[in-house]
């Protein structure tokens, strides 16, 4: 690694952004002055707590700080960096998410200048080999086994470091910690708990002191109080009260649109503010279901704000919370991860949640997460966290008021009873967790193959590399000896597949990993050995390669499981019409799932690629059909989203279709990109720019990370539009045929209502498509909608400069191909609505 450039005047640093010059010395003094000058330059006045945290980083000692939401722990994260850098050293900052990463990574850039930050998160790699890497903690944990004691990082900041009790994840916090030893550690976290033997631990291990910064006292002071009047009047109080912004926080998606709808009921802005969000919003396109409800809400001064929104619409509801337009933001406990929105106060609907085995109280560590964001530092003065009485105790209270001091009156009051299923909670629960310190921090150390390989791959004493990771780690010995067992047998099926030789006490990788091994898609290299089952002259070779690069991605979930559901309702149709009895039924509905496309060539394929590189079994094949699935129906992302009711996720659906076409452009050679291929990936990314062009925004600035663009970026309220639809042509062919295909399977149906729904506004009613197809089935007996009916060659576009004409040509059973719907197509008007404006103008003989 190069030391960052300096000036040769001065002999300091002049990153562009904040102005933080790095020094020439590394002198913990010289450093420090440095740092509260330029503090001090912005407006910053130091916290005794902080102070204390950076005089133990610049005396070269481990710190782990846990102090309190609004305490500055990331400016900390900034000195701790430029300590690195005036020693000419690299450091690392983790995250758990990819958007907390990317978040660190444009404020780092700010900070200290684009040429010495750099971020990788698995799918995206930006100046990777800069002095200051941003990163998930999956990434720097396999940079770690790789490489061991020789990997080029001499500090770590780990933010949001109670992940490292996470069950699934945690590992990856764990990593570090045991083979770094020559590294600085910075752990930081408002909710540790006891860390008085990690803390010891690390000490032993890397012969260098560990600071603790913990316990200090918020500088926004909380108060807690329970609520047993309705939600509608607690809200009606805080907003009275200087209380607001306030976010009621719900522990379901539905919930938290459900509040918002309710609230509107109230009065929550006046007109003039509700002029100035008019105003603020402008012309930002609400372009989905889910958009018009949020324009509505947003108006009346409710926001929004949960993981199943379009990005676009978040970054909205928080640009506008940002500038004190929003006073209530109905949203899931995402804020616990971080978001950036202005809150006073917190409001708890339930002190329950589904962890997605069971409905549980919050531990206390989940508490303090998101009860810790009420309150801001340097505009508040207070905070205030409220737990709403569960809504049966309510209920019954204010039965009791009614019934006055009549004992006999109160003795005929008909409690209600908690609903069904109901995890019991109240005033005790509240005050139980309010007092609660954040648990103590569980191990949860793992072995994989992929754990295994990296640690091969680092050569030397593998046997002492991998005993020292599974014996002298933070687990009980009884989970040690558990993971030596896993190890060993891992160890054994690598050897039997040939991976691993060992000569002479001596072991050895005998394949070539990928430099990037088990940082990336990790099922891409299986993807690649499956595309040569494929047959390129078949007329679904292009969807068959789009199947084979879904089931390498990760499932969408809420996606699949409305397909299911969708599946298993038309099949019962079906099963009803053709006479089975209910417990037959029943029976071959537990077979039905979402749509597998290639699921059996696929799970046979990978049973023998497996074999040949066992690490694959850390991962599972997922067959799926979503990006399929949407062409083969030839819908839109709305229609889509319509069709499988899927309003509370569009964002799940953008994010699954944009890894898919990033995935598709970065894994499909040249050689295999057919023209009907590369069309369905121009119409896929056109697909979703239209939709949300924030994350391909997101893309281009983090590959030219220029820092003041960027907060020009980040300024406007409203995200740049997508370029007009009809730009890229090769897209808005495929826009233009899926529009024209629809019709087709309609008609294929006879569905003349549905056809009406498309057409009649524009003069084609039912009438005159009942009486065209009338006419063609006089000579046909269907219409054909398989892969041939749908190919290119059977739509004729005459492409005008204002309007297009097209003939779709109707597939039919004998091939005669002499039937076709005619159409024009409205450029002007397709860029203003953003798809294809198609006009049926007849459907008849050639």
């Amino acid at each position: 690694m190069q030391n960052p450039p300096t000036d040769g005047m001065n002999g300091t640093v002049r990153p562009a952004g904040s102005g933080l010059t790095v020094p020439a010395s590394s002198d913990p003094d010289v450093v420090l002055e440095t740092f509260t000058d330029w503090a001090t330059q912005q407006g910053i006045e130091l916290y005794p707590a902080q102070e204390d945290a950076l005089l133990e980083v610049v005396s070269g000692n481990h710190l782990i700080l846990s102090t309190p939401t609004g305490t500055g722990k990331s400016l900390v994260a900034v000195g701790a960096h430029l300590l690195a850098l005036a020693r000419g050293e690299r450091s690392v900052y983790t995250a758990p998410i990819k958007a907390l990463v990317s978040e660190k990574f444009f404020a780092l850039v700010e900070t200290f200048g684009a040429e010495n930050v750099g971020m990788m998160t698995g799918d995206s790699s930006v100046n990777a080999e800069a002095p200051i890497l941003c990163c998930t903690a999956e990434i720097l944990a396999n940079l770690a086994l790789r490489r061991g004691s020789d990997t080029d990082v001499q500090q770590v900041v780990m933010d949001e470091f109670h992940y490292y009790g996470d069950p699934e994840r945690g590992w990856a916090w764990q990593v570090p910690l045991l083979t770094l030893e020559h590294t600085q550690f910075v752990l930081m976290s408002a909710t540790l708990g006891d860390v008085s033997d990690l803390a010891a631990d690390l000490s032993r291990r890397t012969q260098r002191q560990t600071g603790l910064v913990t316990g200090v006292e918020r500088p926004v002071p909380l108060s807690y109080h329970y609520e047993t009047s309705s939600i509608h009047e607690t809200v009606d109080e805080l907003l009275h009260t200087n209380r607001a912004p306030v976010y009621i926080v719900h522990f379901s998606q539905a919930q938290a649109m459900e509040r918002a709808q309710a609230l509107t009921s109230q009065k929550i802005v006046s007109k003039e503010q509700k002029a100035r969000i008019a105003e603020q919003i402008g012309d930002f396109r609400f372009t989905t279901a889910f958009g018009k409800s949020l324009s509505r809400l947003v108006r009346a001064g409710i926001g929004i704000h949960h993981a199943g929104m379009l990005p676009k619409y978040r970054r909205l509801v928080e640009q506008l919370a940002q500038a004190g337009l929003l006073p209530v933001i109905c949203g899931t406990d995402t804020l616990g991860v971080g978001i950036n929105v202005p809150i006073r106060t917190v409001l708890f609907t339930a002190l329950t949640k589904y962890d997605g085995m069971r409905m549980r109280q919050l531990n206390a560590r989940e508490f303090h997460q998101i009860a810790g964001r009420a309150g801001r530092a340097g505009f508040d003065t207070a905070g205030t966290v409220i737990a709403q009485a569960p809504e049966h105790e309510t209920q019954n209270l204010k039965a009791l008021e009614k019934a006055g001091d009549d004992p006999k009156k109160r003795r005929k009051v008909i409690r209600k009873k908690a609903p069904d299923g109901f995890v019991s909670w109240g005033r005790g629960s509240f005050d139980r967790l309010i007092s609660a310190e954040p648990e103590t921090l569980s191990s949860h150390m793992q072995m994989t193959s992929a754990i295994l390989i990296n640690l091969i791959a680092q050569g030397g004493d593998v046997f002492a590399h991998v005993r020292r990771l599974v014996f002298d780690n933070h687990e009980p010995p009884a989970r040690q000896r558990e993971l030596a067992r896993r190890a060993l047998s891992i160890f054994r099926t690598l050897k039997d597949a040939g991976i691993v030789d060992v000569r002479e006490g001596s072991i050895r990788l005998t394949v070539d990993l990928p430099p990037n091994f088990a940082l990336n898609q990790p099922l891409s290299p299986f993807a690649l050995a499956a595309f040569d089952l494929l047959d390129p002259e078949s007329p679904d070779f292009a969807l068959d390669m789009i199947s084979i690069i879904e089931a390498t991605l990760d499932n969408p979930r809420a996606v699949l499981n409305q397909q299911e559901f969708m599946a298993k309702g038309e099949a019962v149709a079906e099963m009803k019409a053709e006479g089975i009895e209910y417990e037959q039924r029943m029976e071959l509905l537990e077979e039905i799932t979402w749509p597998k496309p290639l699921a059996d060539l696929l799970e046979q394929a990978f049973e023998t690629f497996r074999a040949s590189q066992p690490w694959i079994a850390d991962f599972d094949l997922a067959p799926k059909s979503v990006v399929r699935d949407m062409f083969e129906r030839a819908m839109s992302f709305a229609e889509f989203v319509r069709f499988y009711q899927l309003v509370r996720s569009e964002g799940v659906v953008l994010r699954y279709l944009s890894d898919a076409y990033r995935t598709i452009r970065q894994l499909v050679p040249d050689t295999l990109m057919t023209e009907e291929l590369a069309d369905l990936v121009e119409w896929l990314g056109e697909l979703v720019r239209q939709v949300d062009s924030s994350l391909f925004d997101e893309w281009d600035e983090l590959a030219h990370p220029d820092a003041a663009a960027h907060r020009g970026h980040a300024s406007e309220l409203s995200p740049s539009p997508p370029a007009r639809v009809t730009t890229q042509t090769r897209a808005f062919r495929i826009l233009v045929r899926n529009e024209l295909f629809r019709r087709v399977q309609l008609a294929a149906r006879e569905d003349y209502d549905s056809l009406a729904a498309l057409d009649a506004e524009s003069g084609f009613t039912a009438d005159d498509w009942q009486s065209s197809l009338d006419a063609y089935f006089e000579e046909h007996d269907e219409i054909l909608v398989g892969a041939d009916a749908r190919g290119p060659q059977m739509l004729l576009i005459d492409e005008g400069r204002q309007t297009w004409s097209v003939r779709q040509i109707i597939d039919d059973p004998a091939g005669n191909h002499d039937w076709g719907i005619s159409a024009t197509v409205d450029l002007a008007a397709s860029d203003q609505a953003g798809h294809a404006q198609v006009t049926v103008t007849g459907v008849n003989r050639l």
